[in-house]
């Protein structure tokens, strides 16, 4: 398969990873998530459905009071634990206007632009029934306003629901049950191809869960691993809370599985994953991210970095509620992500290879207290070693006092 000219090598060579994915069922079980629409907000019934698959594959999950999901994989050590971590919320929207004419206007829920959102279907909730709908700007019709509808401009307050139902005045809406804060659920609308792409809305971050589905598939049946392995199933990272409610003390690394970016300026591609060293919130764990890398070489698991600009992960968040834990990011390759997104099954396959191998692989420190008591108990890695001392600065030749006649003062 031919590759971008701008597009980065990957990092090992072709060479098939020795850790097994069950593909069909990654494939799968994503397809069936992206059925369920979950806008932050109201995400109880992927929840529910998460926990169904959960119980199916035999592993342990507590929940939080608002649906968060928390599952373990035994370990040999209890005492402290690694946790890898992708969010069930999605975009969406929400009513905040009923119109005169019938239709309904709308906040945005989470970060993506209006452009992407017209023309697409929808499903709103009311407090007692699910409407169908389309989303549409005011001048939706050429035939009525010509070059008018190009002119309009690109935001939410350009953006209205057309309900399937007789709704003509907004009299009609308060008939049909419509309330101001219902929920509206962008439709994914799912196209595989043989050739292994994948089209859809809502990969971010779906395709992480099912990702990290896969990968507890391939662990279960395993003797213990070395140490606990938390899956974290968060749903609110859309608006930039996520993994701040469901951390334990115990967890002393996280790794987020998310979305990675591609296009002009980035290195991610949709045909493997991507470590990335830094995103908006700042960098990641030197020595965490460092085992990634060195996990994928030991693995042959292709793979690449990257460092993003306008993007936030469930670690930000982690970091921002206080936990003091290693962090990182791995990501599988995303076309025009929070739009009409797209991705290749050989990046997912090769994201869940890495979340296997990482959760397979040695602690990455001895067990560490909350609080260390001395410089000598702060490890460092055999495989990231840090220099301890900074190159001593390389100095000019001092110009002699009787080079200079007229004194100092020149």
């Amino acid at each position: 398969m031919s590759l971008p000219e701008d597009t980065q090598a990957p990092s090992v060579p072709r060479v098939e990873s020795d850790v097994a994915i069950d593909c069909d069922y990654l494939r799968d079980t994503l397809l069936q998530l992206l059925r369920i629409h979950s806008p932050t907000g109201y995400t109880d019934p992927i929840t529910r459905r998460l926990g169904e698959e959960l119980e199916r594959l035999g592993i342990r999950y507590e929940l939080t009071r608002r649906g968060a999901v928390r599952a373990t994989i035994p370990g040999r050590n209890s005492s402290s634990g690694r946790a890898v971590v992708a969010h069930v919320d999605t975009l969406g929207a929400m009513v905040r206007e009923l119109k005169k004419n019938g239709r309904l206007g709308l906040k945005s829920i989470g970060s993506w632009s209006s452009r992407f959102a017209e023309g697409a279907r929808v499903s709103l909730f009311t407090d007692t029934t699910i409407l169908r709908g389309t989303l549409l700007p005011p001048k939706a019709s050429g035939h009525i306003f010509d070059n008018q509808v190009d002119a309009q401009e690109a935001s939410w307050d350009a953006i209205e629901v057309r309900v399937d139902e007789h709704a003509y005045t907004k009299q009609d809406l308060i008939n049909l049950g419509i309330n101001i804060g219902d929920f509206v659920g962008i439709d994914s609308q799912p196209e595989l191809l043989q050739n292994g792409y994948l089209n859809a809305r809502h990969l971010d971050n779906k395709a992480g869960v099912s990702i990290l589905l896969a990968a507890a598939k391939a662990l279960r049946d395993q003797s213990p691993l070395p140490v606990e392995l938390h899956l974290l199933f968060t749903i609110s990272e859309e608006v930039g809370s996520g993994a701040s409610a469901i951390l334990r003390g115990n967890i002393a690394e996280m790794v987020s599985v998310d979305n990675g970016t591609v296009g002009r300026g980035q290195e991610s591609s949709e045909l493997w994953p991507s470590i990335c060293l830094a995103d908006s919130s700042g960098p990641f764990d030197y020595h965490l991210s460092r085992h990634l890398l060195a996990l994928c070489r030991k693995h042959n698991i292709l793979h690449g970095r990257d460092v993003f600009r306008f993007y936030r992960c469930d670690s930000a968040s982690a970091v921002d509620a206080g936990n003091d834990i290693r962090t990182a990011l791995v990501t599988f390759g995303v076309d025009a992500s929070h739009g009409y997104e797209r991705t290749h099954l050989d990046s997912l396959r090769r994201t869940a290879q890495l979340i296997v191998a990482y959760a397979r692989s040695q602690p990455l420190f001895p067990l560490e207290p909350e609080m260390l008591e001395s410089i000598s108990e702060f490890h460092e890695t055999r495989e990231t070693p840090v220099p301890r001392i900074s190159p001593e600065p390389i100095l000019g030749p001092q110009l002699a006092a009787s080079e200079n006649p007229e004194g100092s003062d020149r």
